[in-house]
């Protein structure tokens, strides 16, 4: 069974080190979340709290991903990464590809893209970025970018971008980066389903996850890929049971997620507290599953 530590919203400065130490007591690997910016005045509505109001404030770190990325896997052997999630339509597809595609590179394939189309219209306006056509934009992405991702000479003529033949290079382990998928509306789990290789959790209980493993599968089967690999990691809002977390296992789920540690205990915990947190998970729950 395999767990992923989440580290967002963890001070800069110490996450190399937790990179270590997650991968010292057995994560399987670590979630690190995107903002380009923290707008002082939001009247976007967060998709995942009951009042619409954001789980972070303007002043949370949110170090740019894929340098992060880059540094921790200079420091690790195993441990494997993911975003959770890229803003993915606040950026061109051209440039998220070569950044994408380089921590590949890097991490020597221990890199996959969780990527969405974000919920946060003020941050869009800032960049000059449409809001409206994102989750279409999003879709012609994925395309481009996973031609780049094949280091062969390409070109594109879509509705949102164009280019004439090109190459991208270093091009990632296997001419591919795994694309992840996030949300809960019927689009993004289409969406994940028919044409992504897996979906990311922010927190559902039990019931939700397994409504929502359904729903992916059903998409999968009409998109011909149910026999395709698929990461589900699942962040579980019911705690740590070992006959539910072996149920869903079985129901699809391949990871599970642990709270950032700014969630899950005393928020202004200090380095070495949060070391003694992630190696009491590790003994507590990695150990015993």
């Amino acid at each position: 069974m395999k767990f992923w530590q989440a580290l967002s919203f963890e001070d800069s400065d110490q996450l190399i080190d937790l990179a270590r130490v997650c991968e010292e007591v057995g994560f399987e690997g670590v979630h690190i979340a995107d903002h380009l910016v923290g707008p002082e005045v939001v009247n976007s509505k967060y998709p995942y709290s009951e009042d619409g109001s954001p789980s972070f404030v303007a002043l949370t770190e949110h170090p740019e991903c894929f340098s992060v990325i880059s540094a921790m896997a200079a420091v690790t052997t195993r441990l494997r990464f993911t975003t959770s999630i890229y803003i993915a339509p606040m950026r061109h597809p051209v440039h998220l590809a070569k950044a994408a595609g380089t921590a590949a590179v890097l991490s020597r394939g221990r890199f996959s893209l969780g990527a969405g189309v974000g919920w946060l219209r003020e941050e869009f306006d800032v960049v000059g970025e449409d809001f409206g056509n994102r989750g279409r934009r999003f879709d012609e992405m994925i395309d481009v970018m996973r031609k780049l991702w094949t280091g062969e000479t390409v070109e594109h003529h879509g509705e949102h971008y164009a280019f004439e033949r090109i190459n991208m290079l270093p091009a990632p382990p296997g001419g591919r980066v795994p694309i992840y998928g996030g949300g809960l509306s019927p689009r993004a789990l289409e969406r994940a389903g028919k044409r992504l290789d897996g979906w990311l959790s922010t927190g559902n209980s039990a019931d939700e996850i397994e409504t929502i493993l359904n729903t992916l599968k059903g998409f999968r089967e009409q998109a011909g890929r149910e026999r395709e690999p698929f990461e589900f990691i699942a962040a579980i809002t019911d705690g740590h049971d070992r006959d539910l977390y072996c149920r869903l296992e079985e129901l699809g789920v391949t990871g599970f997620g642990a709270w950032p540690l700014k969630f899950s205990s005393e928020p202004e915990l200090g380095f070495e507290q949060k070391r003694e947190a992630l190696e009491r998970f590790g003994e507590e729950v990695i150990a015993a599953f």
